[in-house]
Parts: C-alpha cells; sequence; structure tokens
C-alpha cells in the first residue's frame, strides 16, 4: 500500500557471489538480471551497482540491483513472472547469498 500518492514500490536485491564465480558467471548475471525491465511488464526502472562503502559493512554482498513499481500488484506479477522465474534458476551456479527488502518510498 502507497505510503501516499507520491510513493513508489522499491525491490532492492543484493547479490554475494561464490568465491569461484568467474568474472563472465556475473556479469551474465548482470546482464540477465537487466533484461527483465524489458520482458516485464510493470517494471517502472532498474539501476544496479557494485559495493564502493569504505564502511566495510557489506558483509560480503557485493552487487546492489533495485526495481521500481507503482503497486503491490506489479511487483507481484514481476516476482510469479517466467522470465523472472528464469533469470533465477540461472543463478545456482554462481551466487553464495542474496537479500531482498520491498519498501514504500516516503
Amino acid at each position: 500500500m502507497p505510503a501516499n500518492a507520491s510513493s513508489v514500490l522499491r525491490h532492492v536485491v543484493l547479490f554475494s557471489f561464490k568465491a569461484g564465480a568467474s568474472a563472465e558467471q556475473v556479469a551474465n548475471v548482470v546482464a540477465g538480471f537487466g533484461a527483465l525491465k524489458s520482458a516485464i511488464p510493470g517494471i517502472e526502472s532498474y539501476e544496479w551497482g557494485t559495493n564502493v562503502s569504505p564502511e566495510g559493512l557489506n558483509d560480503g554482498f557485493t552487487h546492489c540491483f533495485t526495481l521500481t513499481f507503482a503497486s503491490d500488484e506489479a511487483r507481484d506479477g514481476y516476482l510469479v513472472h517466467q522470465a523472472h522465474q528464469d533469470f533465477v534458476a540461472t543463478l545456482g551456479a554462481c551466487l553464495e547469498r542474496s537479500l531482498v527488502v520491498d519498501y514504500w518510498t516516503q
């Protein structure tokens, strides 16, 4: 439920890759995640980046991906969309851990 009329729903995903993950595997994950925006209706925006914090508190998470949705329904449709499910199925070979947080902007 939106906090106010101008709120958007952010879906934040953090990835920690296995020690043996190759640069090519990581690049393929980044490309695959990025391809979801054009494959799944309801994703209003997509951005990603790697951790650059000097605090050392990232607990091994190196990559952050943020998707923006206008509604819970749009986010829920993304979660069950076949393109998302197919992408998630590719992660086992190189992903160590993930962390997901959704929030309505204030």
